[in-house]
């Protein structure tokens, strides 16, 4: 999906090392991300991404069994990541999907 030109997307991350890496800070930068971490002590900066993992991990994962194939795997988070943007509806977006919603706020 293409965002408009002033765009400016915005990845948000605790401060896990892995976060910090200058090769992955970079390669945001490269491609004009801006990056954001929770501050120490504030973890409900990060509330959006958890609530997205944790609705992921009860909605697709809960009670199947471990995955041996990777590639299976991530099929099936891929598939579920497009039901949850295109078909998924909410209340909190007011019956809307995330898709529907974000073009609704756009648009306002």
């Amino acid at each position: 999906r293409n965002l408009p030109d002033h765009a400016c997307p915005l990845i948000h991350s605790d401060q896990g090392w892995q976060y910090q890496l200058p090769y992955y800070t970079q390669r945001l930068a490269n491609h004009h991300f801006v990056q954001s971490m929770s501050r120490k002590g504030h973890c409900l900066d990060n509330a959006p991404v958890e609530s997205f993992f944790h609705i992921l991990k009860t909605e697709l994962l809960d009670g199947l069994p471990l995955f041996e194939d990777i590639t299976a795997f991530q099929m099936m988070v891929q598939d579920y990541i497009h039901f949850f943007n295109y078909e998924r509806v909410s209340l909190k977006t007011k019956g809307m999907t995330p898709v529907e919603y974000q073009n609704h706020a756009m648009t306002a």
